[in-house]
């Protein structure tokens, strides 16, 4: 409790609100095996670093607060890297066939410019 009556809360309030913000290119080398271990990593090293404080004054607090913004990038890591597999879903679509498919014409129309060429697509 007494993390979040002194911001702790905000930081992650903040933290997921970025996340979410953020686009990205996709990259087939995120897995969700990867994004574990990075959350894993970053909650280890924001939550639970507060025995770094009692090894002494300056090389504890030191070490401290390396922990606390490795801790809190690697969790934004994780959040970006999160958020990118849930909202693109990385399909193989190369053509991006699924996501950007519009209506075409159904009826047939001749005149003696036309071309008609039979066709599937989504919409």
């Amino acid at each position: 409790m007494h993390f979040f009556l002194n911001g702790g809360g905000l930081w992650i309030l903040l933290m997921a609100l970025s996340c979410l913000g953020t686009k990205g290119v996709k990259n087939e080398k995120i897995t969700w095996s990867k994004i574990y271990f990075t959350a894993g990593m970053g909650f280890f090293l924001f939550f639970l670093n507060f025995p770094l404080l009692k090894i002494g004054y300056n090389r504890g607090h030191f070490l401290y607060i390396l922990s606390i913004g490795l801790g809190y990038i690697s969790l934004m890591v994780a959040g970006a890297w999160m958020t990118r597999l849930l909202r693109n879903n990385l399909t193989d679509d190369v053509f991006n066939n699924e996501n950007e498919s519009f209506m075409q014409e159904t009826k047939l129309m001749q005149n003696e410019y036309s071309v008609n060429l039979p066709t599937k697509f989504y919409y």
